[in-house]
């Protein structure tokens, strides 16, 4: 079992920043990859970006550019930097692990982009 928690949501403005982090309380290297999923009012969860163990990332293309992810296995989080937000980033944010073939998740933390 892995318990994840993200921490980071909250209000911006257009064009502003945000960071999102998630802690994991265990099995952190061993979750592969690492990820950020997003679903906003009446869409499906969508992959935003994820992230191997060695470090090998993976955007959507909607972020790409603009969103970092990044992982500590030392300190078991992963967190993702968002530059540039816009309205349509709008959505609540969830970490995920992919441990073996059991995916993990966390509570979610909301992203509002709005001027």
């Amino acid at each position: 079992q892995v318990q994840l928690v993200e921490s980071g949501g909250g209000l911006v403005q257009p064009g502003g920043s945000l960071r999102l982090s998630c802690a994991a309380s265990r099995n952190f290297f061993s979750c592969n990859p690492m990820g950020w999923y997003r679903q906003a009012p009446g869409k499906q969860r969508e992959l935003v970006a994820s992230i191997m163990s060695g470090g090998t990332a993976n955007y959507s293309d909607s972020v790409k550019g603009r969103f970092t992810i990044s992982r500590d296995n030392a300190k078991n989080t992963v967190s993702l930097q968002m530059n540039s937000l816009k309205p349509e980033d709008t959505a609540v944010y969830y970490c995920n692990c992919r441990l073996l073939r059991t995916d993990f998740w966390g509570q979610g933390t909301q992203v509002t982009v709005s001027s």
